[in-house]
């Protein structure tokens, strides 16, 4: 009789039980803390820690539900690793939006340790699931976190060069034409008072069937707006910090402090794309690339973070780090420390309305994905609500992040392949990894770590976040199926799109041609502007538009005529290759 080999059999280990007798909580912590299996449980650690080459792994660990018991170190664990997830997606925006503003290290740290802080509070209430009245709930009981949303960056990053423009923030031009930016605080209050009151839009869009969202929002018009944002922040910020930086030392100018990049007075300060900055970056991407091929479970899920270590420790030694933000960051901060003069500027206000649409497009998006993951059923009045609460918790933590000194923030994706791969979907681990959030937060040498990261570092790591961005949309319109229609509207959304990113200041001098216009003209066409210069937001529009206008039986006969005429195609020159 043969032997059949089970050593390359994947074998799962039983699902644990969830526990029929409620206990106090009391009965449950002392459980939890003075026992072996409280704090340990069944869970196989060898197979998270060890990594994938040349160890091989037989078996997998039990899958955890939403509401399963969890054992203490594999929560802390977990949620150790959904904050690393998170991290790099937290700490850029602020340091991208600092960077714009020439913000000093102090505002810009503490705008970092503010984000994280914001980030794990409202986290917590994205993850409850408290019912309100009806059918409406507040957040989807589900291990869904939020973090500031990358659709903030390309409408911010637009509105500033518009008040740079217009006199709203200083600036100075050399005798050589080269402009230097003034620090503009006032600029980022502007943005989040806006953001304040554009808000309501999300939070009243949360009260419509999650099945009406989906209509008029569908794949095809999140994918492309996904893509778009990835697309434009890997031009806008992640290769131009890579080669050096963004903040006008990658112009070369031939005068001024901004000369070498990142400015003249730096550490190994050096022209914008020398090869010391390209290798320093490509050290932190190779890096991210090795973890994923050889790496743990647990690294892998860390991998960005491994590309920042990586690159700064290379940096550090070969002098490239600036010590004097770790030196000047308070050790203990929280929010508020510092304020910004909260207002609105209503050149702002159209763009910052879509970028709420596109956070409702994302939360809807990211919540289904997290419900597959956490083996949830994805139809029916359970999963509308966990949508609903979703998208209502969105759009009051724009709000309350507004408060919070935070740009909008919406529902992560990254946390996702978390779940998968830890096979953990408990909402225990998800408030493990707000607490870390939360402590590296208020931890201000953290913050002012990460602020002297080297741009080259941040940019090879950053570079591959935001390409991961856009290859999340590029998974989002896999989900169409590519009719004549579909392609005709995706066609027409990325001539826009794709025209911006290539030249960025095609409608910049669109009204030029209006003379003498009055404050409120003024600010319309302003508006206007930061719509069609932003990427997203205009092949949004133009896809959300035409898919609501062009009909859907858009001839199918005519589309298998297509098919036909190009399977006739192929065969006459197979045939001519014949002969």
């Amino acid at each position: 009789m043969s032997r059949v080999s089970t050593s390359s059999v994947t074998k799962e280990q039983p699902s644990p039980a969830a526990n029929p007798n409620p206990r106090s909580v009391f009965s449950v912590v002392r459980q939890k803390v003075t026992t072996k299996h409280g704090w340990f449980g069944d869970y196989d650690y060898r197979w998270l820690c060890l990594p994938s080459l040349p160890t091989a792994r037989s078996k997998q660990p039990p899958f955890y539900g939403i509401n399963d018991e969890l054992p203490l170190v594999l929560a802390i664990t977990s949620g150790l690793q959904h904050a690393l997830a998170m991290l790099a997606g937290l700490i850029a925006p602020p340091i991208i939006l600092a960077s714009a503003l020439m913000l000093d290290s102090d505002t810009s740290s503490y705008m970092i340790s503010a984000s994280l802080i914001g980030s794990g509070i409202l986290s917590l209430v994205q993850m409850s699931r408290i019912k309100l009245w009806g059918r409406y709930y507040l957040g989807t009981g589900l291990l869904s976190v939020v973090g500031t949303s990358f659709a903030t960056l390309s409408t911010a990053s637009a509105i500033f060069n518009m008040m740079y423009a217009n006199g709203t923030c200083p600036s100075t031009t050399a005798a050589d034409g080269t402009v230097t930016r003034g620090p503009c605080p006032d600029a980022y209050g502007m943005i989040l008072g806006t953001s304040l009151i554009c808000a309501f839009l999300e939070i009243g869009l949360s009260f419509l069937h999650p099945r009406i969202l989906q209509r008029i929002f569908p794949p095809i018009v999140t994918g492309t707006c996904i893509l778009m944002i990835g697309s434009s922040l890997v031009g806008s910020s992640g290769i131009l910090d890579w080669g050096g930086g963004s903040n006008g030392c990658q112009a070369r100018p031939t005068s001024g402090i901004y000369q070498l990049c990142p400015t003249v007075g730096s550490p190994h300060a050096l022209p914008w794309g020398s090869p010391q900055f390209i290798g320093l970056g490509f050290l932190s991407f190779v890096s991210i690339i090795l973890t994923e091929l050889f790496g743990s479970p647990f690294l892998k899920n860390a991998s960005i973070i491994v590309g920042l270590a990586v690159g700064c420790i290379v940096a550090g030694a070969a002098g490239y780090i600036d010590g004097s933000t770790i030196t000047s960051a308070p050790a203990i901060t929280f929010l508020w420390v510092y304020r910004f003069k909260i207002n609105v500027y209503p050149p702002a206000i159209l763009p910052m309305l879509a970028v709420y649409v596109s956070t409702t497009m994302e939360a809807i998006g990211d919540i289904t994905a997290s419900s597959e993951v956490s083996r949830i059923p994805v139809v029916g009045e359970d999963f509308d609500s966990r949508i609903q609460g979703g998208v209502l918790s969105d759009g009051i933590g724009g709000f309350i992040s507004a408060l919070f000194t935070v740009t909008p923030l919406s529902v992560f994706a990254q946390n996702n392949g978390v779940i998968s791969v830890t096979r953990c979907a408990n909402r225990t681990a998800g408030r493990w990894c707000c607490a870390f959030l939360i402590i590296f937060g208020c931890l201000g040498k953290i913050s002012g770590f990460f602020l002297a990261i080297p741009n080259p570092v941040l940019g090879g790591v950053t570079t591959f976040l935001f390409a991961s961005v856009a290859v999340s949309g590029l998974r989002v319109l896999s989900y169409i199926q590519y009719t004549r229609r579909d392609r005709f509207i995706l066609a027409a959304a990325l001539s826009f799109g794709v025209g911006d990113l290539l030249v960025p200041t095609i409608f910049t001098y669109l009204f030029d041609g209006v003379s003498n216009p009055n404050k409120g003209l003024q600010g319309l066409f302003e508006s206007i502007t930061i719509l069609l210069s932003t990427p997203f937001l205009i092949s949004g529009i133009v896809a959300l538009v035409l898919n609501l206008i062009l009909p859907h039986d858009m001839s199918q006969q005519d589309e298998d005529e297509e098919v036909v005429n190009v399977a006739q195609d192929m065969e006459i020159q197979v045939l001519e290759q014949e002969r």
